[in-house]
């Protein structure tokens, strides 16, 4: 694969003892009494933080925290150090922005330090040619490894790649070899699962999507919207009546690309949303009451889902099938997502799943490890299945 890429990494980065090395991670991490409450996204930074130190650089770490209008003391990234210290095994120093120059000369071969957060120059969302130079000054190469950023073109996400010697970190390797692999240069054929509440939220990605995949598995409350634009009545259900036109005309451009769009007709409703309600049946599509909404996908779907799935030798999902954080509409997603761990488990699936809805959901089934990539991007991973070029990539490409 590495032939094809078109960004460099750590392979490529050369001799880096005593060279400063400026590595973007994205440390927007939970807090709770001010103390780190989940270090899922400090453990991503490791791999790529220890190899560097390890090779004898002088790691400056970058990062932004929360959405400050200049310096906010509340959104100091220094309660963070002692936290990425402890994930790593090893000392970070902290740096505000006033010593910052001065704390990056003293630091030695295979020191890290964490340098305050970018955000609280204005000019950083703005990609003003000061902040770059401010941050630029700071070191000799540069390294993105918050792919999770990567669609914002900002200071630290894109200036910077384009100033510096510019490189994609581990973690940022690992995403784009994954979406490359799902949607870029896939194994055909190619199956998308798009979940969630609403059309009007997933529009581009659909649209993006029936031009890209052989099979387009649509659930969630945006399901409902397409059995109306099929003339079917979905009663009480979610659904965005002034969307079925819309949604016809994605029909018409998965027919002309010959991707076969895949509806339930079989449900889960009940006429209270909430978990077991006591008026909880499954029924055929076409047998839901005026009073009644469409909660889940029925067992019989999920069944010939997994049936397509078997054929495929792609999955890219994102969003979950039925309101999965209410029992019992979780099953749907959870039998669905099990098949599809199954069948990568065998070799016969690659699987890339991201969007946080979805990475819940997969926690949920128990399954989230046995995919064969599950991305923690928000944002980013929705642009980049809408098929947009995310600036901090695009910069990397061009390094």
């Amino acid at each position: 694969m590495a032939s094809v890429r078109s960004f460099r990494t750590l392979d490529d980065i050369g001799e880096v003892t005593g060279r400063r090395v400026l590595v973007r991670e994205d440390l927007n991490v939970p807090m709770a009494d001010g103390r780190v409450s989940d270090d899922t996204r400090l453990r991503a930074a490791v791999p790529t933080l220890a190899e560097l130190a390890d090779r004898g650089a002088i790691v400056l770490v970058l990062a932004h925290f929360g959405r400050p209008k200049g310096p906010t003391p509340d959104l100091s990234l220094a309660p963070i150090a002692p936290a990425l210290a402890a994930v790593l095994g090893r000392p970070v120093r902290f740096l505000d922005w006033e010593g910052a120059a001065a704390g990056a000369a003293a630091l030695q071969p295979g020191d890290i330090a964490l340098v305050e957060n970018t955000r609280f120059f204005p000019g950083e969302e703005k990609n003003a040619d000061e902040v770059i130079d401010r941050f630029a000054a700071l070191g000799d190469l540069y390294v993105n490894d918050a792919f999770s950023a990567a669609h914002r073109a900002h200071a630290s996400t894109e200036g910077l790649a384009r100033r510096l010697p510019a490189f994609a970190g581990r973690q940022m390797e690992a995403e784009l070899d994954a979406l490359d692999a799902a949607l870029g240069t896939p194994q055909h054929p190619v199956a998308a699962v798009v979940g969630g509440a609403k059309v009007s939220t997933k529009l581009d990605v659909l649209r993006h999507l029936v031009g890209r995949v052989d099979h387009l598995i649509i659930g969630g409350g945006m399901a409902n919207t397409f059995l109306a634009a099929r003339g079917v009545a979905v009663g009480k259900s979610l659904c965005e009546h002034d969307l079925v036109a819309t949604a016809e005309a994605i029909f018409e451009a998965a027919e002309a690309a010959r991707c076969t769009i895949h509806l339930p007709y079989d449900v889960v409703v009940a006429k209270e949303f909430a978990a077991n309600p006591p008026s909880l049946r499954t029924c055929n599509v076409h047998e839901v009451a005026a009073d009644e909404m469409i909660l889940d996908i029925g067992p019989a779907a999920v069944e010939a889902l997994a049936d397509v799935l078997k054929t495929c030798r792609t999955l890219v999902w994102n969003g979950p099938l039925g309101a999965f954080e209410t029992p019992p509409f979780d099953a749907a997603t959870v039998a669905l997502a099990r098949t599809a761990a199954a069948l990568t488990a065998e070799g016969s699936l690659v699987s890339v799943a991201g969007g946080g809805d979805t990475v819940a959901a997969l926690n949920q089934a128990g399954v989230a490890g046995s995919f064969s990539f599950v991305s923690t991007a928000g944002g980013a991973f929705l642009e980049w299945m809408e098929g947009r070029t995310l600036p901090g990539v695009a910069a990397l490409s061009h390094a």
